[in-house]
């Protein structure tokens, strides 16, 4: 795998700010809806990844033989544990776009036909 930079996470960052910008713009929202999922996806979604992210942050500085052992840092790293499995709970979030799927299939489906009645 080749090496990554600060400039390939920026660039992930801008992503998730230009998906912002186009969700307050109030997008169809099965359009949306598609554009969040794979975020918010059960097992590869960004909770996930953060949560598994910020562990092997601790986990490289804890095993970093420059590292200071010092009470601080024994402190920061479980932060960062802490921070990983907060984030990690997030994961059933995909059950939450799921509900709100079939609730707009339910009411897309529950709205009359437009008609011209006389």
């Amino acid at each position: 795998m080749p090496a990554l930079t600060p400039d390939d996470v920026h660039t992930a960052t801008e992503t998730l700010s230009r998906l912002t910008e186009y969700l307050r713009d109030t997008p169809d929202p099965g359009e949306a809806l598609a554009l969040v999922e794979p975020l918010l996806d059960e097992y590869t979604g960004i909770p996930v990844q953060l949560g598994d992210t910020l562990r092997a942050l601790a986990r490289a500085v804890l095993d970093h033989p420059d590292t200071p052992r010092t009470p601080d840092l024994h402190m920061l790293v479980a932060e960062l544990r802490d921070a990983a499995w907060e984030q990690s709970d997030q994961h059933a979030l995909h059950y939450a776009l799921d509900d709100l799927r079939t609730l707009l299939t339910i009411a897309t489906s529950n709205t009359p036909e437009y008609c011209q009645c006389r």
